[in-house]
């Protein structure tokens, strides 16, 4: 069993800056593949962005925020960053981290295992 823990949101200005952490304890989650995903009012969950657990650490990004946002991830702190740069008004939302068993990239919610509580993110324009 893993359990994930985010933080780091908060209310930001349009064009600042913020980093989400997503904190494993259980098991440890080093073969895990991890992704962000997000919720706004009245949407559904969207994929943003998603890591490989190996070394190369290969990652995938949604196009809206490609170029933006940086996936990372630290297997000796059992913690995945999501650094969110030149954040937008469209970005606010409640941000998800999540694992899956599987290796690869994994783009699809249901793909994945374990969930998160959340953290928001508020943009001010």
């Amino acid at each position: 069993q893993v359990q994930l823990v985010e933080s780091g949101g908060g209310l930001v200005q349009a064009g600042g800056s913020l980093r989400l952490s997503c904190a494993a304890s259980g098991r440890t989650f080093n073969s895990y593949a991890v992704g962000w995903f997000r919720q706004a009012p009245g949407k559904e969950r969207e994929f943003v962005a998603s890591i490989r657990w190996s070394a190369e650490d290969s990652s995938y990004y949604a196009n809206s925020v490609k170029g933006r946002f940086t996936i990372s991830r630290d297997n000796a702190k059992n913690t995945v960053y999501l650094q969110m740069n030149t954040i937008k008004p469209e970005d606010a939302a409640v941000y998800y981290c999540a694992a899956t068993r599987r290796t690869a990239i994994v783009v699809v919610a249901t793909e994945y295992n374990y969930w998160g509580q959340g953290t928001q993110v508020t943009v001010s324009s």
